[in-house]
């Protein structure tokens, strides 16, 4: 009993003893974190993610500077999302059972979005030289600039709003910039077109009948000026005498030597230059040489045309004939075979009679094939014909139609001529130079020389 008691003494002694020890040991909160942001991505939207390192901690009260969300007693925080730039303070408030606590704070940067915006303004216009001004419209005051301009006055810039910028060349050109905000950057990139510098020219082209260059002669002007935005022309004896037009039209009503001249200009520069045009004296003769008509088979499998018309300058088969060219066909050419045993020269309105189609709207024409047998009163050879360079020779014709006038003809004499007389009352008259045997596209040759005005 007595040792009972003895033990029971020890081990109340022992409890109290360790009892004392652990009331004396006090478990102390060492408040810790660190942030890291998502995707590196310091600029706004941010999202913030914490990991909690406090050590000795129970219960965790967050608070959250400018952020969207305020507080939070979670032990690791969701993430954290700021929308606002700036320097904000996170705070922790750690304690335990203990009564332990312990308060840490970090501060984060949250940096603005770079949304790039800027504009490019050409002054005056983009010919040759161009200067550009940028207004930089881009949000932010602490950003940093990298221009960079492509063969431009200057090359380079760091300023928010660089300087006017010179281009000289043509061409297409960057414009380029870089922005940062200490932590990440951006590039935006556009071009501009230089045009060409102003450079004068012009040539023209004769109308209708006057491309032989005689008087009375209309022309049309054809501008190459490059990058020109406004014209002056002066005509020298033309009508008018004056144009503000891209491509005018001028009338030279007399003959002689002339002088055009071109100022153009594009509100940065102004160049002019003069050409001259000579006007011959009026012949009142077209000639058009080395004509080809086609034997009836070649007209019409559409080998060689055997129809020609003095306004169009060209001959025509049977699939180049329309409603709208029937009336400007002058001539129709007959040949029976490649044999050329039998030839003539038909009115357009009476081709039907000889094996053709129908022509729209055909006009009539006089001819004389046989001029040796026409008993009509005329004559005309070779070397008149070869000698004629205005149409007198042409005035004095009295061409009418006769029964031995319109026979047909063979080859046995070449050259042979004929005449006719169009229904606008233009004399002409054919030379037939040649009889190429080719089959079914087997044609003449022939030289024809025609009044302009009757």
């Amino acid at each position: 009993m007595k040792q009972y008691f003895k033990l029971s003494i020890i081990l109340l002694m022992l409890f109290v003893g360790i009892t004392s020890c652990y009331e004396e040991t006090v478990i102390t909160v060492n408040s810790l974190f660190e942030v890291t942001y998502v995707n590196g991505d310091q600029s706004v939207p941010v999202g913030i993610k914490i990991a909690n390192k406090t050590e000795g901690a129970e219960t965790y009260e967050w608070t959250f500077e400018g952020a969207n969300t305020s507080t939070s007693s979670d032990k690791n925080p969701a993430t954290i999302v700021y929308t606002t730039p700036g320097t904000y303070k996170i705070t922790l408030k750690a304690s335990n059972a203990d009564g332990e606590e312990d308060t840490f704070e970090k501060n984060v940067t949250i940096l603005e979005a770079i949304d790039i915006d800027f504009s490019v303004e050409i002054i005056e216009n983009n010919f040759s030289p161009v200067t550009i001004q940028i207004e930089n419209k881009t949000i932010g005051e602490n950003l940093s600039y990298s221009w960079s301009f492509e063969e431009g006055m200057p090359v380079t810039s760091s300023d928010r709003n660089p300087e006017n910028v010179v281009f000289e060349g043509e061409g297409t050109y960057r414009i380029h910039v870089k922005v940062s905000n200490g932590f990440e950057s951006f590039e935006k990139e556009v071009t501009i077109e230089v045009l060409p510098e102003l450079e004068v020219d012009f040539d023209w082209t004769f109308d209708g009948f006057d491309d032989d260059t005689q008087a009375p002669a209309n022309i049309t002007l054809e501008n190459k000026t490059i990058s020109a935005t406004s014209y002056a022309w002066t005509f020298e004896g033309g009508d008018p005498a004056t144009s503000s037009e891209e491509n005018p039209k001028v009338l030279f009503q007399n003959a002689g030597t002339y002088a055009i001249t071109l100022e153009a200009s594009n509100d940065k520069q102004t160049k002019r230059t003069t050409k001259s045009i000579t006007i011959l004296p009026d012949t009142n003769l077209r000639t058009f040489e080395e004509v080809q008509l086609g034997i009836n088979i070649a007209h019409n499998t559409n080998s060689v045309g055997a129809f020609f018309s003095s306004e169009l300058r060209k001959t025509l088969s049977a699939n180049e004939v329309t409603n709208e060219n029937g009336s400007k066909i002058d001539i129709a050419f007959f040949g029976l075979n490649d044999r050329f045993n039998f030839n003539k020269f038909v009115s357009p309105d009476e081709v039907t009679t000889n094996g053709f189609t129908a022509i729209p709207n055909a006009i009539h024409t006089k001819f004389i094939n046989s001029i040796e047998n026409c008993n009509c009163g005329v004559s005309f050879t070779e070397a008149q014909f070869d000698a004629m360079v205005n149409d007198q020779p042409l005035q004095a014709l009295n061409i009418t139609e006769t029964t031995e006038g319109l026979l047909h003809f063979n080859n046995d004499i070449v050259p042979r001529i004929i005449l006719f007389q169009t229904a606008d009352g233009r004399k002409g008259a054919i030379k037939i130079k040649e009889f190429i045997a080719n089959g079914n596209s087997s044609y003449i040759i022939c030289d024809i020389k025609i009044q302009k005005l009757p």
